[in-house]
């Protein structure tokens, strides 16, 4: 994938997120953007930190003291080291950690 494409791809991602997240309660889930990184801060103090990285051509996100690089492909961003995909990882941390249930 060439990197106008990637950038592309992965901001619409980073988009699909944040928009799932626009109807919850900001005491659930605080959400903050800036330059390509989307943060979500949890009501139990739990922090998840998803931005691009161009130079992998992977989504990276960080939370729970665990690290995921997700690499594009025809069934989502999936990370080649455990096979979880994004959108699932951000539901089941958000549902686990917050009780909130978000249509991803």
């Amino acid at each position: 994938m060439d990197e106008p494409t990637f950038d592309v791809a992965a901001r619409d991602e980073l988009r699909a997120i944040e928009d799932a997240l626009t109807d919850i309660d900001p005491d659930d889930v605080e959400i903050g953007t800036s330059d390509g990184i989307l943060r979500l801060d949890l009501r139990d103090g739990t922090k998840i930190v998803i931005n691009s990285h161009r130079a992998a051509r992977q989504i990276w996100m960080a939370a729970v003291a665990t690290a995921w690089h997700f690499d594009p492909g025809p069934d989502g961003w999936i990370a080649a080291k455990t096979g979880d995909e994004l959108r699932a990882t951000v539901k089941k941390l958000l549902r686990d950690r917050a009780g909130v249930d978000v249509p991803l």
